[in-house]
């Protein structure tokens, strides 16, 4: 087996040869000499983190316009001729409802919790209950009838 052999000095020479070629670079950077690599590779690393940044952007504005045309157009609730109609329901606790649901003329009362539904009861479809229109309603038509009615009523005091 043989001993490496170093003295202090020679390892503090080795250590230090690395700062001293950074020392200089730093020193003709300061008197105007081009650094040619740090910025190349500066100028890549941050042309690569704008291009992914530009990127993110695009998809997050992609997903809402999307959420932006699903909420415009009420693509979420195109169930017109859906077999099974939510009638109304009430909240009876923290995450409790009770909700009446029709199906093919029949009204079911349902319990619903986390993680469970329960039919509470069956019962027939009233006489006098509103019947579902039989084209879809905008989003906004409801609220404009209402407000409608609201400054008639108003207007004629």
């Amino acid at each position: 087996m043989t001993r490496l052999r170093c003295s202090v000095p020679s390892l503090l020479h080795r250590a230090s040869a690395p700062s001293l070629a950074l020392a200089a670079a730093a020193a003709d950077a300061a008197q105007g000499a081009p650094a040619a690599v740090p910025q190349s590779a500066a100028a890549a690393s941050a042309g690569g983190f704008f291009q992914v940044l530009l990127g993110l952007i695009a998809v997050l504005a992609l997903l809402a316009a999307i959420a932006w045309l699903l909420k415009r157009f009420n693509l979420s609730r195109i169930a017109g001729n859906a077999p099974v109609k939510i009638v109304g329901g009430v909240s009876v606790g923290n995450r409790e409802r009770v909700v009446v649901v029709e199906v093919a003329d029949q009204w079911i009362v349902v319990g619903v919790a986390p993680g469970q539904v329960n039919a509470l009861s069956t019962l027939p479809r009233p006489e006098n209950a509103p019947s579902a229109p039989t084209e879809p309603q905008q989003a906004g038509d409801n609220f404009a009838g209402w407000l409608k009615q609201k400054i008639d009523k108003r207007n004629a005091e």
